[in-house]
């Protein structure tokens, strides 16, 4: 009786053992599952939030900038303008005034960041989609006109259709201070206003686009020009245009691509997105643990098999082999699930907006997200190297510490 107790507990516990070693096993491969998706997904979101800064900033700043090394505008000529319009996949070149001056519409004012340009910034077509009033002009018959931002429309009340008054430009102008004459410390002139934009924030609060001709008589400016915008033919290299242009320009000009004009913000983001990845494969670390104990408990429940397979001649690296194939399997179950999952969630979340960014003012409505092959070879490669430390060590014990004693 005591014998068939012993036998039947033998058998119970090494049943519970198993059944342990595979929950555990479960566990793990739905740990990194999890953990996979959600570096997918945040890094998509990143992705996303990236794609949507770098078109906010592309339908007001242009694809290429030119500006001088040294001082705050540089003289115009027709033979600087004809270097670089002759330059291969050169659409259009945009003269640019662009600086501060003081904007008043009836008893309202603020300082305003001015820009001055000339016909052929409408033809780029950068801000057709984000005119929420009025018409998107610069001249007509009856005069000239001013592109003001949503938010000096919402800060000075001005009405963009049928405006009763006209808005007043001050530019402070660069005098001796011994003049007692206030009149000439600044110049003014008035225009009015024709259409709003809404972009971003940080454009709509503080950008008014004007005539070319109108900013350089109100500032004096004449030649002058403090940048030109460049606009490339479709599909052309930015990069490589860049490169031609500063070759024929020379060091006194900087170049600059859209992405460098910003180059700090994208820097952020690419900082905070490197730093996410980093933090979210603690959590895969984490979730592999498990694949350490299981290995660690298959190696002693199964001694007396490894014993078997020394026995009849397996060598220490076959063992060890098999140990850590059975690793990667449950942490590859785990990652090809994951990827899987994560991959439906955002395209679920492009296609329908999912989640929603939670602001009304927001400039859309739910979290952008963007796949991209790369983010997924990478948190693959991460998995592959994680599993593989993982189960080093249980596989080399397992290799090393049983022989044909064990039977």
């Amino acid at each position: 009786m005591n014998l068939s107790l012993f036998i039947a507990r033998r058998y119970f516990l090494s049943k519970r053992k198993k059944n342990f070693i595979n929950i555990i096993s479960i566990l793990s491969m739905v740990g990194i599952a999890f953990s996979t998706a959600a570096l997918v997904i945040v890094l998509s979101v990143f992705n996303g939030l990236e794609g949507l800064l770098s078109e906010l900033y592309n339908s007001f700043d242009p694809e290429i900038k030119v500006e001088a090394k040294k001082g705050k505008s540089f003289e115009i000529t027709p033979e600087l303008l004809s270097k670089v319009k002759s330059i291969d996949n050169v659409q259009t070149v945009t003269d640019v005034i662009e600086d501060y001056a003081y904007l008043r519409y009836h008893d309202a004012d603020m300082i305003v960041t001015v820009k001055g340009v000339n016909d052929n910034f409408l033809h780029q077509h950068r801000l057709d989609d984000h005119i929420i009033s009025g018409e998107l002009k610069l001249k007509d018959s009856l005069g000239s006109y001013a592109i003001i931002g949503s938010g000096i429309q919402y800060a000075l009340s001005i009405p963009a259709k049928e405006s009763i008054y006209p808005l007043q430009v001050l530019y402070i102008k660069k005098t001796a201070t011994s003049t007692i004459d206030p009149a000439k410390l600044y110049s003014l002139r008035s225009i009015q206003p024709g259409a709003v934009f809404k972009i971003e924030k940080n454009y709509d609060e503080n950008y008014v686009i004007l005539p070319l001709d109108f900013v350089s008589d109100l500032m004096e400016y004449k030649n002058k020009r403090t940048s030109l915008e460049v606009k490339t033919t479709s599909g052309s290299d930015i990069n490589h245009v860049k490169t031609l242009i500063q070759k024929q320009l020379g060091e006194n000009f900087l170049v600059m691509t859209n992405q460098e004009q910003h180059k700090d913000l994208f820097r952020l983001v690419k900082m905070e997105k490197l730093f996410t990845f980093l933090a979210l494969s603690v959590l895969i670390i984490v979730a592999s643990i498990n694949i350490f104990f299981s290995l660690m408990m298959l190696a002693i429940d199964k001694k007396k098999d490894i014993s078997i397979l020394s026995a009849v001649g397996a060598s220490t690296s076959l063992i060890k082999n098999i140990f850590l194939t059975e690793g990667a399997l449950i942490a590859f179950t785990g990652a090809l699930l994951g990827l899987f999952l994560g991959g439906i969630i955002c395209w679920a979340q492009d296609q329908f907006g999912l989640v929603g960014m939670g602001m009304e003012n927001a400039i859309v409505s739910a979290y952008p997200v963007e796949m991209r092959w790369m983010d997924f070879v990478a948190v693959s490669l991460v998995i592959v190297s994680i599993a593989f430390l993982i189960s080093f060590y249980p596989a080399r014990l397992a290799a090393r510490s049983y022989s044909t004693e064990q039977l």
